[in-house]
């Protein structure tokens, strides 16, 4: 699956579009990273991506973040703090916002963490919005 396509996809599925049906399961392990604000969430997650890629393991991560009251997107955009990644093919990083959701994830992470399983990434990095920022 193409980036764009997975995109594409991603963005469906955070506008509440279900799965595709003939999504393969997939067998990646999915690990979630939380604290609070500037603990380093982001730089522990660039870490395990540069580990894992050493490896030849495909990571995808979903970076919450809290949700902009303007626009309700996300507000701080964790790819930026993980950009020695975004050229790499076999890292997918896509940002969301909570929207309104509590708990440090949003509504639709796992269902995103099911998608990227199902495309074939070894492991999903599921980082939290900071424990109390949102």
């Amino acid at each position: 699956m193409s980036p764009r396509e997975l995109s594409r996809l991603a963005t469906a599925i955070e506008n509440g579009e279900p799965l595709p049906a003939d999504l393969p399961e997939g067998e990646g392990l999915v690990v979630g990273i939380t604290g609070a604000p500037g603990a380093g969430k982001s730089t522990l997650t660039a870490s395990i991506i540069q580990s894992l890629r050493e490896r030849g393991k495909r990571v995808a991560v979903v970076a919450v973040d809290p949700s902009s009251r303007a626009t309700g997107g996300a507000v701080l955009g964790d790819r930026v703090r993980m950009q020695q990644h975004h050229a790499d093919p076999d890292v997918f990083i896509r940002s969301m916002a909570t929207r309104g959701a509590h708990g440090g994830l949003a509504k639709t992470s796992g269902t995103l963490a099911r998608l990227f399983r199902g495309a074939g990434f070894h492991f999903v990095l599921l980082e939290t919005v900071g424990v109390g920022q949102d």
